[in-house]
């Protein structure tokens, strides 16, 4: 049963905005659904079932993962779009082009086609939707780890050869013609890389024994900076002015244009792996773990590191979290969904909780990080948080902490991500 609240203002204004187009420019630009998709991504448009729709404004939808498939959500109705079934434990990514969603599976980096794009003409978009299909686009890698999306392209990182594959997000869906650059570490690892806009390259540096620092590196893969000085290094934001913080066992380190800073933790082990950062704001938050022996520790703090000044500030919540609880808001909130079902929400800049809202009941962290727990992932202003234990998924308006929907679904959700229906500049 889906319960159905007003519309939140936020959303409401964006998405009217871009209903809001002159009828003359509909009309001189009006065009069958065979012109709706962009010529760049022909492979995908090939494997997208059904025929594409006209809509009004654009669809953004959310995709779920489960025990045996994907599940594909209307992000304003949050009713079921389609169910595409599939093997294995599935880890779920933005693309970056607001239509494609990276699914990590056995084979490596699978591009699902979630079917709702816009297709810009000048100073107006048309939107489509079509069903969502799993395209046969695949990103060969021997383990596919993290996906980076920064400045019209996504880094994928494959754990198992380090290599790093470079995609222009406007075409993620073209095979090998949308690869821009590849870069292979010295040494595999479960690693993680940054393209800036510049063409300079964020890469970690490790083995599969021990995780060890940071490179930046130009255009031509030519260091520019180096440290060896952030041990198991996991975990990366992007801030504003395009810094890049990485996290480490004990602190974090922050990449400017060509330099590298260590910022230490308060305590000797204090690990920071799992980062929100957004590009509107200074403030990148992370996890905090200050417990070297502990196999699960189940952290109370968080970590708030200002990149224009190197420094970092730890945050006492009144509840502990996973490395799912992590977000941002539209308006550079800190959120983090809390072990007591509540969402708890930051002044990064003052440092300050300013207030929780009571979401879902009390949970308690598995012992395996690929089983099912609460999930936090934010879209529009709006917190989608998903509730494994009673198999539902429910949309917030951050902004006026409102429950605007909620949803019980037929399977139990794991991993949730977005396709926003339009590319954000």
């Amino acid at each position: 049963m889906t319960q159905t609240l007003a519309r939140p203002g936020r959303r409401r204004a964006a998405r009217a905005a871009a209903a809001a187009l002159p009828l003359a420019l509909l009309a001189a630009c009006a065009g069958t659904a065979d012109d709706a998709a962009p010529a760049s991504s022909a492979s995908a448009t090939t494997t997208t079932a059904g025929s594409p729709a006209e809509a009004a404004t654009y669809q953004p939808r959310i995709v779920l993962t489960y025990d045996g498939g994907l599940l594909v959500l209307d992000a304003d109705t949050l009713e079921t779009v389609d169910r595409i079934e599939a093997d294995g434990f599935l880890r779920v990514n933005a693309a970056g082009d607001g239509r494609h969603v990276m699914v990590s599976t056995d084979a490596g980096f699978q591009v699902l086609d979630a079917g709702t794009w816009a297709e810009e003409h000048g100073d107006h978009a048309h939107y489509w939707t079509a069903e969502p299909a799993l395209t046969d686009v695949v990103y060969a890698a021997e383990k596919p780890g993290h996906v980076v999306v920064h400045d019209e392209r996504v880094a994928l990182f494959d754990d198992g050869t380090g290599e790093v594959t470079v995609l222009d997000v406007h075409d993620v869906a073209g095979g090998d013609e949308a690869v821009t650059r590849t870069h292979t570490t010295p040494s595999a690892h479960h690693g993680v890389a940054v393209l800036r806009t510049d063409d300079s390259l964020v890469v970690s540096d490790g083995t599969e024994e021990a995780r060890t620092g940071v490179r930046l590196l130009d255009a031509d893969d030519t260091e520019v900076a180096a440290t060896d000085a952030c041990p198991g290094v996991h975990g990366e934001a992007v801030a504003a002015d395009e810094v890049v913080v990485v996290g480490c066992q004990d602190g974090v380190v922050v990449v400017g244009t060509d330099t590298i800073t260590k910022v230490a933790s308060p305590d000797a082990y204090g690990r920071i792996g799992n980062q929100a950062g957004t590009e509107e704001s200074p403030v990148v938050l992370g996890d905090y773990k200050s417990d070297p022996d502990a196999d699960l520790e189940r952290p109370t703090r968080v970590s708030l590191v200002d990149t224009r000044t190197a420094s970092l500030r730890l945050v006492d919540l009144p509840a502990s979290y996973t490395f799912r609880s992590l977000g941002r808001g539209a308006d550079g909130e800190a959120l983090v969904l809390g072990t007591d079902g509540a969402l708890h929400v930051i002044d990064p800049e003052a440092g300050t909780l300013t207030r929780s809202i009571p979401l879902i009941d009390a949970w308690t962290e598995p012992d395996e990080w690929q089983q099912p727990r609460p999930a936090l992932h934010v879209l529009d202003g709006m917190a989608y948080v998903t509730d494994p234990a009673t198999n539902q998924v429910l949309a917030v308006d951050v902004a006026s902490g409102e429950v605007w929907k909620t949803a019980k679904l037929d399977v139990t959700p794991n991993e949730i991500t977005s396709a926003a229906g339009r590319h954000a500049h």
